[in-house]
C-alpha cells in the first residue's frame, strides 16, 4: 500500500502543467506563442481576430502568405472558421454564433515561412 501511494504521488508531480500562460497582447487580447510569433486573440460578436507580432515585442509581422483556422468550442457547439490575413498583421474570420464566454479557441496557424503550430486559448 505504501508503494502505491508513493507512486501516485510521484506520477501526480511529474506530470507537467498543462495551463498556457497568457501575456497581455498590445490590443488588450490574450497572446501567446506559437510557431516563431506572437498571436494575440480578440473576439467580438462573432469575429475572430489573430494579431501578429514579433515574438515579445509590439512589432507587426506582414500576415501576407499565412494560413489559419480556429476551432471554437463552447457550450454545446464546436465551429471551424478559416482565418484570411487582413489589414497589415491581422488574421480575421467570422463565426456563425456569437463566441460564448468561456469558450476554448485553438489557432492553428502555418506562416508565410513555412512554420506551424497550433495554441489553445480560453476565453
Amino acid at each position: 500500500m505504501k508503494y502505491v501511494l508513493l507512486l501516485i504521488a510521484a506520477l501526480t508531480f511529474a506530470a507537467p502543467a498543462s495551463a498556457e500562460e497568457y501575456e497581455k497582447g498590445p490590443n488588450g487580447g490574450l497572446m501567446l506563442d506559437v510557431a516563431g510569433i506572437d498571436a494575440e486573440l480578440l473576439t467580438a460578436g462573432t469575429t475572430v481576430t489573430i494579431n501578429v507580432f514579433v515574438p515579445n515585442t509590439p512589432k507587426p509581422v506582414s500576415t501576407k502568405g499565412f494560413t489559419a483556422a480556429v476551432l471554437i468550442a463552447g457550450g454545446s457547439g464546436r465551429e471551424t472558421v478559416t482565418l484570411a490575413p487582413q489589414g497589415e498583421n491581422s488574421l480575421k474570420g467570422d463565426a456563425k454564433a456569437a463566441i460564448p464566454a468561456g469558450a476554448t479557441i485553438t489557432l492553428t496557424i502555418k506562416t508565410a515561412e513555412g512554420k506551424s503550430g497550433q495554441a489553445k486559448f480560453k476565453k
